[in-house]
Protein backbone atom coordinates (compact mmCIF):
# COMPACT_ATOMS: atom_id res chain seq x y z
CA UNK A 1 0.00 0.00 0.00
CA UNK A 2 1.63 3.24 -0.97
CA UNK A 3 1.80 6.18 1.07
CA UNK A 4 2.21 9.78 -0.85
CA UNK A 5 3.24 12.59 0.62
CA UNK A 6 0.39 15.49 0.65
CA UNK A 7 1.60 17.09 -2.65
CA UNK A 8 0.50 14.04 -4.65
CA UNK A 9 -3.09 13.69 -3.19
CA UNK A 10 -4.33 16.55 -5.44
CA UNK A 11 -2.84 14.90 -8.57
CA UNK A 12 -4.03 11.31 -7.53
CA UNK A 13 -7.72 13.24 -6.81
CA UNK A 14 -7.09 15.11 -10.41
CA UNK A 15 -6.18 11.67 -12.17
CA UNK A 16 -9.22 10.12 -10.76
CA UNK A 17 -11.66 12.77 -12.06
CA UNK A 18 -10.11 12.75 -15.43
CA UNK A 19 -9.71 8.98 -16.13
CA UNK A 20 -12.78 7.39 -14.72
CA UNK A 21 -14.35 10.24 -15.68
CA UNK A 22 -15.83 11.55 -12.68
CA UNK A 23 -16.72 15.43 -11.30
CA UNK A 24 -14.77 16.71 -8.79
CA UNK A 25 -18.20 16.88 -6.92
CA UNK A 26 -19.09 13.55 -7.00
CA UNK A 27 -15.69 12.52 -6.04
CA UNK A 28 -16.73 14.47 -3.10
CA UNK A 29 -20.36 12.75 -2.88
CA UNK A 30 -18.65 9.18 -2.94
CA UNK A 31 -16.13 10.22 0.11
CA UNK A 32 -18.87 11.59 1.89
CA UNK A 33 -21.06 8.05 1.34
CA UNK A 34 -17.97 6.35 2.96
CA UNK A 35 -17.20 8.67 5.80
CA UNK A 36 -21.41 8.69 6.77
CA UNK A 37 -21.51 5.34 7.00
CA UNK A 38 -18.20 4.43 9.01
CA UNK A 39 -19.57 7.34 11.55
CA UNK A 40 -22.72 5.74 10.95
CA UNK A 41 -21.41 2.29 12.93
CA UNK A 42 -20.06 3.79 15.48
CA UNK A 43 -22.85 6.43 16.44
CA UNK A 44 -26.60 6.17 16.89
CA UNK A 45 -29.18 8.78 16.04
CA UNK A 46 -29.17 10.02 19.38
CA UNK A 47 -25.91 11.36 19.38
CA UNK A 48 -26.07 15.29 18.51
CA UNK A 49 -23.11 15.96 15.97
CA UNK A 50 -21.67 19.44 15.72
CA UNK A 51 -19.69 19.92 12.53
CA UNK A 52 -16.49 22.20 12.68
CA UNK A 53 -16.14 23.32 8.45
CA UNK A 54 -13.46 25.18 6.82
CA UNK A 55 -13.70 26.93 3.45
CA UNK A 56 -11.84 24.42 1.29
CA UNK A 57 -12.50 20.97 0.16
CA UNK A 58 -12.07 19.40 3.22
CA UNK A 59 -14.71 21.68 4.57
CA UNK A 60 -16.89 20.18 1.38
CA UNK A 61 -16.62 16.64 3.17
CA UNK A 62 -18.13 17.67 5.98
CA UNK A 63 -20.40 19.50 4.67
CA UNK A 64 -21.44 16.01 2.36
CA UNK A 65 -21.31 14.49 5.83
CA UNK A 66 -23.36 16.77 7.64
CA UNK A 67 -26.14 16.89 4.88
CA UNK A 68 -26.40 12.63 4.84
CA UNK A 69 -26.14 12.40 8.50
CA UNK A 70 -29.56 14.53 8.77
CA UNK A 71 -31.24 12.96 6.24
CA UNK A 72 -30.35 9.91 8.74
CA UNK A 73 -32.21 11.26 11.31
CA UNK A 74 -29.44 12.82 13.46
CA UNK A 75 -29.89 16.15 15.18
CA UNK A 76 -27.06 18.67 12.93
CA UNK A 77 -25.27 22.16 14.03
CA UNK A 78 -22.97 23.00 11.49
CA UNK A 79 -20.29 25.91 11.87
CA UNK A 80 -19.05 26.81 8.38
CA UNK A 81 -15.86 29.41 9.13
CA UNK A 82 -15.31 31.32 5.31
CA UNK A 83 -13.48 34.39 7.13
CA UNK A 84 -11.94 35.31 3.75
CA UNK A 85 -15.53 34.70 1.78
CA UNK A 86 -14.17 32.35 -0.24
CA UNK A 87 -15.34 28.98 -0.44
CA UNK A 88 -13.94 26.16 -2.83
CA UNK A 89 -16.45 25.50 -5.23
CA UNK A 90 -17.61 22.34 -4.23
CA UNK A 91 -17.90 23.27 -0.25
CA UNK A 92 -19.71 26.03 -2.13
CA UNK A 93 -22.18 23.67 -3.58
CA UNK A 94 -22.59 21.78 -0.39
CA UNK A 95 -23.35 24.85 1.27
CA UNK A 96 -26.12 25.24 -1.25
CA UNK A 97 -27.40 21.89 -0.47
CA UNK A 98 -27.56 22.37 3.21
CA UNK A 99 -29.37 25.74 3.34
CA UNK A 100 -32.88 24.39 2.38
CA UNK A 101 -32.71 21.90 4.97
CA UNK A 102 -34.77 23.29 7.64
CA UNK A 103 -33.67 20.61 10.37
CA UNK A 104 -29.96 21.73 10.09
CA UNK A 105 -28.83 23.85 12.51
CA UNK A 106 -26.37 26.32 9.99
CA UNK A 107 -24.21 28.85 11.04
CA UNK A 108 -21.09 30.59 8.50
CA UNK A 109 -19.00 31.95 10.58
CA UNK A 110 -17.23 35.35 8.67
CA UNK A 111 -16.36 37.46 11.52
CA UNK A 112 -17.10 36.71 15.55
CA UNK A 113 -17.74 33.22 16.57
CA UNK A 114 -20.12 32.41 19.31
CA UNK A 115 -18.72 28.83 20.02
CA UNK A 116 -21.58 25.93 20.71
CA UNK A 117 -21.85 24.38 24.45
CA UNK A 118 -19.69 21.06 23.69
CA UNK A 119 -21.04 17.70 26.24
CA UNK A 120 -19.42 14.78 26.75
CA UNK A 121 -22.38 13.06 24.24
CA UNK A 122 -21.81 15.49 22.01
CA UNK A 123 -20.00 13.89 18.46
CA UNK A 124 -17.39 16.72 16.92
CA UNK A 125 -16.80 16.43 12.88
CA UNK A 126 -13.64 18.09 12.11
CA UNK A 127 -13.28 19.19 8.74
CA UNK A 128 -11.85 22.55 9.19
CA UNK A 129 -8.32 21.85 7.42
CA UNK A 130 -6.91 18.66 5.34
CA UNK A 131 -3.78 17.03 4.07
CA UNK A 132 -3.00 20.49 1.99
CA UNK A 133 -2.04 22.49 4.97
CA UNK A 134 1.55 23.88 4.89
CA UNK A 135 1.93 25.87 7.94
CA UNK A 136 0.67 25.93 11.66
CA UNK A 137 -2.63 27.19 12.30
CA UNK A 138 -2.90 30.59 14.03
CA UNK A 139 -5.40 33.32 15.40
CA UNK A 140 -9.00 32.47 14.99
CA UNK A 141 -8.26 28.73 13.66
CA UNK A 142 -5.90 27.71 16.58
CA UNK A 143 -8.33 29.16 19.43
CA UNK A 144 -11.46 27.27 17.38
CA UNK A 145 -8.98 23.80 17.76
CA UNK A 146 -7.91 25.01 21.32
CA UNK A 147 -12.29 24.92 22.31
CA UNK A 148 -12.59 21.84 20.64
CA UNK A 149 -9.73 19.88 22.53
CA UNK A 150 -10.57 21.83 25.45
CA UNK A 151 -14.34 20.27 25.52
CA UNK A 152 -15.67 16.20 26.87
CA UNK A 153 -16.75 15.74 23.33
CA UNK A 154 -15.89 12.83 21.30
CA UNK A 155 -13.74 14.84 18.31
CA UNK A 156 -13.59 12.50 14.42
CA UNK A 157 -11.28 14.15 12.01
CA UNK A 158 -11.77 14.01 8.41
CA UNK A 159 -8.71 12.34 6.64
CA UNK A 160 -6.46 14.24 8.67
CA UNK A 161 -6.94 16.47 11.89
CA UNK A 162 -6.96 19.37 11.22
CA UNK A 163 -3.48 21.73 11.77
CA UNK A 164 -1.69 18.05 11.84
CA UNK A 165 0.28 18.28 8.29
CA UNK A 166 0.79 15.36 6.43
CA UNK A 167 4.51 14.61 6.72
CA UNK A 168 6.90 16.65 8.41
CA UNK A 169 5.19 18.27 11.74
CA UNK A 170 8.93 19.42 13.79
CA UNK A 171 8.15 22.97 14.07
CA UNK A 172 4.28 22.43 14.17
CA UNK A 173 2.48 23.93 17.00
CA UNK A 174 1.12 20.90 18.78
CA UNK A 175 -1.14 23.04 20.90
CA UNK A 176 -2.99 24.14 17.82
CA UNK A 177 -3.81 20.50 16.52
CA UNK A 178 -7.22 18.84 16.70
CA UNK A 179 -6.80 16.29 19.49
CA UNK A 180 -9.29 13.90 17.39
CA UNK A 181 -10.30 10.56 18.99
CA UNK A 182 -10.96 8.72 15.51
CA UNK A 183 -9.43 9.72 12.57
CA UNK A 184 -10.73 8.61 9.01
CA UNK A 185 -8.49 8.45 6.53
CA UNK A 186 -9.63 8.50 3.30
CA UNK A 187 -8.05 5.83 0.68
CA UNK A 188 -4.61 5.76 1.72
CA UNK A 189 -3.17 6.86 5.40
CA UNK A 190 -0.60 9.58 5.39
CA UNK A 191 3.09 9.54 6.51
CA UNK A 192 2.50 11.11 10.08
CA UNK A 193 0.19 8.78 11.02
CA UNK A 194 3.09 6.73 11.44
CA UNK A 195 4.99 8.67 13.99
CA UNK A 196 4.92 7.95 17.75
CA UNK A 197 4.48 11.92 18.42
CA UNK A 198 1.04 12.36 16.60
CA UNK A 199 -0.64 9.80 17.94
CA UNK A 200 -2.74 11.85 20.40
CA UNK A 201 -3.78 14.01 17.60
CA UNK A 202 -4.50 11.19 15.34
CA UNK A 203 -6.23 8.49 18.10
CA UNK A 204 -7.63 5.66 16.20
CA UNK A 205 -7.27 5.53 12.64
CA UNK A 206 -8.87 3.94 9.84
CA UNK A 207 -8.85 3.77 6.33
CA UNK A 208 -11.84 4.32 4.02
CA UNK A 209 -11.76 3.31 0.12
CA UNK A 210 -13.28 5.46 -1.35
CA UNK A 211 -12.36 3.87 -5.36
CA UNK A 212 -9.41 6.56 -6.23
CA UNK A 213 -8.57 4.99 -9.60
CA UNK A 214 -5.96 2.51 -9.00
CA UNK A 215 -3.99 2.84 -11.97
CA UNK A 216 -3.17 5.96 -10.86
CA UNK A 217 -1.67 4.86 -7.56
CA UNK A 218 0.09 2.37 -9.70
CA UNK A 219 1.30 5.19 -11.88
CA UNK A 220 2.44 7.58 -9.60
CA UNK A 221 5.64 7.47 -7.42
CA UNK A 222 6.30 7.54 -4.08
CA UNK A 223 9.45 6.79 -1.59
CA UNK A 224 6.67 5.20 0.93
CA UNK A 225 5.01 2.12 0.89
CA UNK A 226 2.79 -0.16 3.99
CA UNK A 227 4.20 -3.64 3.37
CA UNK A 228 0.92 -5.78 3.50
CA UNK A 229 0.61 -9.79 3.95
CA UNK A 230 0.33 -10.70 -0.22
CA UNK A 231 3.61 -8.21 -0.54
CA UNK A 232 5.34 -10.77 1.94
CA UNK A 233 3.67 -13.86 0.47
CA UNK A 234 5.22 -12.86 -2.81
CA UNK A 235 8.37 -13.11 -1.49
CA UNK A 236 8.74 -16.39 -0.17
CA UNK A 237 10.51 -18.81 -2.23
CA UNK A 238 9.15 -22.25 -1.78
CA UNK A 239 11.04 -25.24 -0.94
CA UNK A 240 12.53 -27.99 -3.48
CA UNK A 241 11.72 -31.55 -2.73
CA UNK A 242 14.91 -32.92 -3.11
CA UNK A 243 16.38 -29.90 -1.16
CA UNK A 244 18.61 -30.20 1.88
CA UNK A 245 20.20 -28.86 5.01
CA UNK A 246 22.98 -27.27 2.87
CA UNK A 247 20.55 -25.65 0.65
CA UNK A 248 19.71 -23.12 2.94
CA UNK A 249 22.88 -21.43 4.34
CA UNK A 250 25.06 -21.66 7.12
CA UNK A 251 24.84 -18.77 8.75
CA UNK A 252 27.20 -17.14 11.87
CA UNK A 253 26.07 -15.68 15.18
CA UNK A 254 28.26 -13.44 17.09
CA UNK A 255 26.88 -12.78 20.07
CA UNK A 256 26.64 -13.13 24.13
CA UNK A 257 29.02 -12.15 27.09
CA UNK A 258 29.73 -13.32 30.37
CA UNK A 259 25.80 -12.07 32.03
CA UNK A 260 23.99 -12.06 28.60
CA UNK A 261 24.22 -15.53 26.83
CA UNK A 262 20.54 -15.70 26.77
CA UNK A 263 20.51 -12.73 24.01
CA UNK A 264 22.27 -15.51 21.91
CA UNK A 265 20.12 -17.99 22.99
CA UNK A 266 17.07 -16.13 21.51
CA UNK A 267 19.24 -14.81 18.42
CA UNK A 268 19.62 -18.43 17.39
CA UNK A 269 16.49 -19.88 18.38
CA UNK A 270 14.80 -17.45 16.09
CA UNK A 271 17.32 -17.96 13.51
CA UNK A 272 16.92 -21.49 13.64
CA UNK A 273 12.69 -21.69 13.25
CA UNK A 274 13.16 -19.34 10.40
CA UNK A 275 14.70 -21.85 8.12
CA UNK A 276 18.28 -21.68 8.03
CA UNK A 277 20.09 -24.85 7.67
CA UNK A 278 23.04 -24.72 9.76
CA UNK A 279 23.64 -22.54 12.85
CA UNK A 280 27.28 -21.50 14.44
CA UNK A 281 26.97 -19.55 17.35
CA UNK A 282 30.35 -18.20 18.14
CA UNK A 283 30.41 -17.35 22.33
CA UNK A 284 32.46 -16.96 24.92
CA UNK A 285 33.53 -19.95 26.85
CA UNK A 286 31.78 -19.02 29.48
CA UNK A 287 28.47 -19.47 27.66
CA UNK A 288 29.49 -23.10 26.01
CA UNK A 289 27.26 -25.20 28.38
CA UNK A 290 24.12 -22.88 28.47
CA UNK A 291 23.93 -22.69 24.37
CA UNK A 292 24.83 -26.52 24.26
CA UNK A 293 21.68 -26.98 26.41
CA UNK A 294 19.35 -24.28 25.55
CA UNK A 295 20.00 -25.10 21.70
CA UNK A 296 21.37 -28.57 20.71
CA UNK A 297 20.09 -27.94 17.18
CA UNK A 298 23.40 -24.86 17.07
CA UNK A 299 27.25 -25.28 16.63
CA UNK A 300 29.01 -23.28 19.45
CA UNK A 301 32.20 -22.07 18.19
CA UNK A 302 34.42 -20.80 21.36
CA UNK A 303 36.04 -17.61 21.54
CA UNK A 304 39.15 -17.66 23.20
CA UNK A 305 37.90 -15.36 25.79
CA UNK A 306 36.32 -17.18 28.90
CA UNK A 307 34.00 -14.08 28.82
CA UNK A 308 33.99 -11.79 25.82
CA UNK A 309 34.02 -11.87 21.92
CA UNK A 310 37.75 -11.04 21.89
CA UNK A 311 38.91 -12.45 18.76
CA UNK A 312 37.93 -12.30 15.24
CA UNK A 313 36.90 -15.85 13.16
CA UNK A 314 37.15 -16.63 9.89
CA UNK A 315 33.86 -16.00 8.02
CA UNK A 316 34.76 -17.23 4.64
CA UNK A 317 32.39 -20.46 4.79
CA UNK A 318 29.59 -18.52 5.56
CA UNK A 319 26.81 -16.93 4.01
CA UNK A 320 25.35 -14.88 6.73
CA UNK A 321 27.02 -13.28 9.86
CA UNK A 322 24.73 -11.82 13.06
CA UNK A 323 26.44 -9.88 15.23
CA UNK A 324 25.94 -7.56 18.10
CA UNK A 325 23.16 -9.48 20.75
CA UNK A 326 24.65 -9.02 24.03
CA UNK A 327 28.34 -8.71 23.14
CA UNK A 328 28.90 -5.84 25.50
CA UNK A 329 31.19 -3.23 24.61
CA UNK A 330 34.41 -4.13 25.97
CA UNK A 331 37.54 -3.08 24.84
CA UNK A 332 38.51 -5.97 23.63
CA UNK A 333 35.58 -6.99 22.00
CA UNK A 334 35.58 -3.62 20.45
CA UNK A 335 38.65 -4.83 18.65
CA UNK A 336 37.47 -7.86 17.90
CA UNK A 337 34.81 -6.27 15.93
CA UNK A 338 36.71 -3.83 14.42
CA UNK A 339 38.66 -6.16 12.95
CA UNK A 340 35.81 -9.11 11.82
CA UNK A 341 34.44 -6.27 10.00
CA UNK A 342 37.52 -4.97 7.91
CA UNK A 343 38.04 -8.01 6.46
CA UNK A 344 34.25 -9.57 6.29
CA UNK A 345 32.99 -9.94 2.63
CA UNK A 346 29.93 -11.78 3.74
CA UNK A 347 26.74 -9.79 4.77
CA UNK A 348 26.08 -8.85 7.76
CA UNK A 349 23.09 -8.34 10.67
CA UNK A 350 24.06 -5.44 12.86
CA UNK A 351 22.09 -4.94 15.81
CA UNK A 352 22.93 -4.31 19.17
CA UNK A 353 26.04 -3.43 21.44
CA UNK A 354 27.66 -3.67 17.53
CA UNK A 355 26.00 -0.69 16.52
CA UNK A 356 26.65 1.04 19.77
CA UNK A 357 30.48 0.20 19.05
CA UNK A 358 30.23 1.63 15.40
CA UNK A 359 28.89 5.08 16.44
CA UNK A 360 32.00 5.45 17.97
CA UNK A 361 34.08 4.32 15.12
CA UNK A 362 31.20 5.35 12.18
CA UNK A 363 34.28 5.69 9.54
CA UNK A 364 33.30 1.67 9.60
CA UNK A 365 30.08 2.05 8.10
CA UNK A 366 31.24 2.61 5.13
CA UNK A 367 33.58 -0.67 4.86
CA UNK A 368 30.76 -2.69 5.64
CA UNK A 369 29.91 -5.75 2.86
CA UNK A 370 27.37 -5.07 0.50
CA UNK A 371 24.08 -6.30 1.33
CA UNK A 372 24.10 -5.66 4.94
CA UNK A 373 21.18 -4.56 7.29
CA UNK A 374 21.38 -2.64 10.39
CA UNK A 375 18.48 -2.78 12.90
CA UNK A 376 18.55 0.22 15.18
CA UNK A 377 16.42 1.20 17.84
CA UNK A 378 15.71 4.94 17.95
CA UNK A 379 18.17 5.72 20.87
CA UNK A 380 20.82 3.38 18.72
CA UNK A 381 19.97 5.30 15.40
CA UNK A 382 20.82 8.29 17.31
CA UNK A 383 24.23 7.09 18.31
CA UNK A 384 25.30 6.98 14.94
CA UNK A 385 23.80 10.02 13.05
CA UNK A 386 22.77 12.25 16.28
CA UNK A 387 20.36 13.37 18.35
CA UNK A 388 16.31 13.91 16.86
CA UNK A 389 13.45 16.38 17.67
CA UNK A 390 10.74 13.86 16.76
CA UNK A 391 10.26 10.96 14.19
CA UNK A 392 10.26 12.59 11.27
CA UNK A 393 13.84 13.78 11.53
CA UNK A 394 14.84 10.33 12.91
CA UNK A 395 13.38 9.35 9.39
CA UNK A 396 15.17 11.58 7.40
CA UNK A 397 18.40 10.88 8.94
CA UNK A 398 18.14 7.20 8.82
CA UNK A 399 17.69 7.70 5.04
CA UNK A 400 20.71 9.74 4.63
CA UNK A 401 22.67 6.84 6.37
CA UNK A 402 21.26 4.18 4.17
CA UNK A 403 22.37 5.85 1.03
CA UNK A 404 25.50 7.20 1.98
CA UNK A 405 26.90 3.55 3.97
CA UNK A 406 24.89 1.81 1.26
CA UNK A 407 23.43 -0.36 3.84
CA UNK A 408 19.90 -1.69 4.50
CA UNK A 409 18.08 -0.18 7.82
CA UNK A 410 15.69 -1.73 9.80
CA UNK A 411 14.44 1.15 12.10
CA UNK A 412 12.78 -1.00 15.20
CA UNK A 413 9.10 0.51 16.83
CA UNK A 414 5.64 0.23 16.13
CA UNK A 415 5.37 0.45 12.72
CA UNK A 416 8.72 -0.15 11.58
CA UNK A 417 11.13 1.55 8.65
CA UNK A 418 12.75 -0.74 6.45
CA UNK A 419 14.98 1.36 4.77
CA UNK A 420 16.76 1.26 1.08
CA UNK A 421 20.11 2.98 0.20
CA UNK A 422 18.26 3.99 -2.62
CA UNK A 423 15.90 6.12 -0.26
CA UNK A 424 12.75 3.38 -0.43
CA UNK A 425 10.77 3.54 3.55
CA UNK A 426 8.61 0.14 3.69
CA UNK A 427 6.53 0.31 7.03
CA UNK A 428 5.13 -2.55 8.94
CA UNK A 429 2.06 -3.35 10.35
CA UNK A 430 2.44 -6.05 12.35
CA UNK A 431 3.00 -6.34 15.77
CA UNK A 432 2.05 -4.90 18.98
CA UNK A 433 3.14 -2.81 22.86
CA UNK A 434 3.85 -5.94 24.19
CA UNK A 435 6.83 -6.68 21.74
CA UNK A 436 8.55 -3.86 24.18
CA UNK A 437 10.42 -6.40 25.97
CA UNK A 438 13.98 -7.17 26.18
CA UNK A 439 15.25 -9.80 23.59
CA UNK A 440 12.41 -8.54 21.11
CA UNK A 441 15.33 -7.25 19.09
CA UNK A 442 17.73 -9.84 19.36
CA UNK A 443 14.73 -12.20 17.62
CA UNK A 444 14.47 -10.09 14.81
CA UNK A 445 18.25 -10.45 13.89
CA UNK A 446 17.68 -14.02 14.39
CA UNK A 447 15.18 -14.25 11.64
CA UNK A 448 17.19 -11.81 9.56
CA UNK A 449 20.15 -13.52 9.53
CA UNK A 450 18.35 -16.57 8.91
CA UNK A 451 16.50 -15.29 5.73
CA UNK A 452 20.31 -13.84 4.62
CA UNK A 453 21.62 -17.21 5.03
CA UNK A 454 19.43 -19.09 2.75
CA UNK A 455 20.14 -16.38 0.20
CA UNK A 456 17.31 -13.77 0.06
CA UNK A 457 18.08 -10.22 -0.63
CA UNK A 458 18.98 -7.98 2.04
CA UNK A 459 15.71 -6.00 0.98
CA UNK A 460 13.75 -9.13 0.83
CA UNK A 461 14.96 -10.20 4.12
CA UNK A 462 14.37 -7.02 5.94
CA UNK A 463 10.80 -6.88 4.58
CA UNK A 464 9.95 -10.88 5.70
CA UNK A 465 11.90 -10.48 9.17
CA UNK A 466 10.16 -7.92 9.90
CA UNK A 467 6.41 -8.31 9.29
CA UNK A 468 7.19 -12.45 10.19
CA UNK A 469 8.85 -10.65 13.74
CA UNK A 470 5.56 -8.92 14.22
CA UNK A 471 3.16 -11.03 13.28
CA UNK A 472 4.62 -13.88 15.69
CA UNK A 473 4.44 -11.19 18.33
CA UNK A 474 0.36 -10.35 17.40
CA UNK A 475 -0.07 -14.34 17.78
CA UNK A 476 1.40 -14.81 21.20
CA UNK A 477 -0.63 -11.31 22.15
CA UNK A 478 -3.32 -13.84 21.81
CA UNK A 479 -1.80 -16.25 23.93
CA UNK A 480 -0.54 -14.41 26.63
CA UNK A 481 -1.90 -10.85 26.87
CA UNK A 482 0.00 -7.20 25.86
CA UNK A 483 1.54 -7.57 29.46
CA UNK A 484 2.76 -10.93 29.59
CA UNK A 485 4.31 -11.05 26.44
CA UNK A 486 7.97 -12.33 26.37
CA UNK A 487 10.82 -12.64 23.79
CA UNK A 488 10.59 -16.34 24.25
CA UNK A 489 7.14 -16.16 22.91
CA UNK A 490 7.52 -14.63 19.97
CA UNK A 491 9.77 -17.37 19.37
CA UNK A 492 7.11 -19.78 19.82
CA UNK A 493 4.99 -18.34 17.48
CA UNK A 494 6.77 -18.15 14.98
CA UNK A 495 6.01 -21.44 12.91
CA UNK A 496 2.00 -20.03 13.13
CA UNK A 497 3.38 -17.13 11.22
CA UNK A 498 5.31 -18.61 9.03
CA UNK A 499 2.50 -20.80 7.88
CA UNK A 500 0.58 -17.18 7.28
CA UNK A 501 2.72 -16.08 5.21
CA UNK A 502 3.66 -19.22 3.29
CA UNK A 503 0.72 -21.33 3.09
Amino acid sequence: MKIFPSSSIKKLDAYTIEHEPIQSIQLMERAATALTEAICSRWDTETPVVVFAGPGNNGGDALAVARMLAEKGYKIEIFLFNTKGELSPDCQENKELLEIMDEIKFHEITSQFAPPTLTVDHLVIDGLFGSGLNKPLSGGYAAVVKYINASSATVVAIDIPSGLMGEENTFNVKTNIIRADVTLSLQLPKLSFLFAENAEFIGEWDLLDINLSQEGIEELDTNYEMLEAEDIRSLIKPRNKFAHKGSFGHALLIAGSRGMAGASVLAARACLRSGVGLLTVHAPICNNDILQTAIPEAIVEQDVSEICFAVPTDADDYQAIGIGPGLGRSEETEAALLEQLSSCQTPLVVDADALNILANHRHALNNLPKGSILTPHPKELERLVGKCQDSYERLTKAIELAHTAKVHIVLKGANSAIITPNGKCFFNPTGNPGMATAGSGDVLTGIILALLAQGYAADEAAKIGTFVHGLAGDFARKKTGVISLMAGDIINNLPTAWRAVSE
